[in-house]
């Protein structure tokens, strides 16, 4: 049932970010990449696009809380109401009560976007609950989540993170637990990377960008990434800066000359990333990624590079498709909860499980192993994971290490630049700290033959 002929035309910006929040929760799509492909199809104006994308990432992070306020304004549980009306109320929540729109404009435009988008049907409910939610602000609707709740419970209710992320955390990170959770809860600035020996850094100063702390490769960019010609020629990449450290790493630890080798490439940044530092050293660089259609997306980052030195395979990293000891650098950038990129992949910490790591762990030693088998004697692997879990990170590489053929090397000390990146012998990175994602790396290097058990 379409709106009623004298509703008002629902706002172009509104109608991206519940068409974003439709394909997470209804095809699984991935936030950040649903939402530039819809941004780019309907052209929106840079203020619309930028209120469309705090609207559906600002949902999308605190969903978690906005789902059990709507149960408290509502009075029933949520599986009783439709998907669709479920993600319109979530967008009004947050405008309500996580962006400064007037309730009566916020009201007023979900509404209308419920008219449209579901039918007319469904507008007295989104009215009626919408404005129960607007009779408290946030501060307020957590004190009454919290209640009598103490402790981590309380701190991850009040920072909108599932209580077992928030434990994960403590772990690592005790008294500075909140903190972190507060920063997954901040919009990262865009972070671009120069393609080395294709493009510099200093051009994109000069055109109004600001140098990374820590990466030499890395720029921060205010705006559309893509209003930059060397973005579209794919010289210039869109890459966290913890991802670029970790790549780093890899090309600065001690090894023999030869072939390197990115394991899990896609979609390609870290692969791009790579691709420079190996040819700068004149190495060539391998980048294999099972599923074909990423690995197309890898060679679409490394597009800029001449073609004899995109090299690019669609292979099982765990059923390697080259010989053993064939390489002197692996990147192992595994599949991973994803728990450290929570301000990136704003869906993630309502979508991931506890019990997702049953799955991962196997997957992500296996993964490992299969880089150590990859390398030469003295050569060197790279784990990366962008989660901190204690099981995705340290527990992996102890399980590998105990197999005696790899021994650890200090991975701080390869990254002297970035303060408080120690966890151990491996490198821990933390928004909060580093304003990165919480990237986890640790460097192992293959014993000779004498040498492993």
């Amino acid at each position: 049932m379409s709106a009623r002929p004298g509703r008002k035309r629902t706002d172009p910006a509104r109608r991206v970010a519940y068409d974003t929040l439709r394909a997470v929760h209804a095809a699984d799509g991935y936030a950040n990449l649903v939402l530039a492909d819809l941004l780019a199809e309907r052209r929106l104006v840079p203020r619309d696009a930028a209120f469309a994308t705090e609207l559906a990432y600002g949902t999308l992070r605190l969903e978690g809380t906005y789902d059990q306020i709507l149960v408290r304004a509502s009075g029933r549980r949520l599986d009783t109401l439709q998907p669709a009306v479920v993600d319109v109320l979530r967008l009004g929540a947050h405008q309500i009560l996580g962006m400064r729109v007037p309730v009566h404009a916020a009201v007023g435009a979900t509404v209308d976007l419920a008219a449209a988008a579901i039918g007319e049907r469904v507008t007295g409910v989104v009215n009626a609950v919408l404005r129960k939610v607007a009779q408290r602000d946030m501060d307020q609707w957590l004190d009454e989540l919290v209640g009598k709740k103490t402790g981590l419970e309380a701190v991850a209710l009040r920072n909108h993170h599932p209580v077992w992320v928030a434990r994960a955390f403590e772990e690592l990170l005790g008294d500075e637990t909140e903190a972190a959770l507060a920063a997954d809860n901040d919009s990262p600035r865009t972070t671009l990377v120069v393609r080395p020996g294709l493009y510099e850094r200093a051009e994109l100063v000069a055109a109004g960008a600001e140098s990374t702390p820590y990466s030499p490769y890395g720029a921060i960019w205010t705006g559309n990434p893509t209003e930059l010609a060397a973005v579209r020629e794919g010289l210039v990449g869109v890459q966290d800066e913890g991802s670029q450290l970790v790549a780093l790493v890899l090309a600065r630890a001690d090894a023999p000359e030869g072939p390197w080798l990115d394991l899990c490439a896609g979609p390609g940044g870290k692969a791009a990333l790579l691709l420079g530092l190996a040819s700068s050293a004149g190495q060539p660089l391998l980048a294999a990624e099972r599923l074909p259609h990423r690995a197309r997306l890898v060679a679409s980052a490394l597009r800029a590079f001449p073609p004899r030195d995109r090299l690019v395979i669609a292979a099982d990293g765990t059923a390697p498709a080259w010989r053993a000891e064939s390489f002197a650098r692996v990147l192992a950038d595994v599949p991973c909860t994803g728990l450290g990129a929570l301000r990136r992949r704003p869906e993630a910490r309502w979508r991931r499980r506890e019990s997702d790591l049953a799955d991962l762990v196997p997957l992500q030693l296996a993964l490992l192993r299969s880089a150590v088998d990859s390398l030469v004697p003295g050569g060197v692997v790279a784990y990366v994971t962008c989660s901190p879990h204690r099981a995705e990170t340290e527990e992996v590489v102890a399980a590998v290490v105990a197999d005696g053929e790899v021994e650890v090397v200090d991975a701080p000390a390869l990254l002297p630049e970035v303060p408080d990146a120690a966890r151990g012998p491996y490198i821990q990175l933390w928004p909060h700290r580093h304003g990165t994602d919480a990237m986890f790396c640790a460097v192992l290097r293959r014993k000779s033959t004498g040498d492993a058990r």
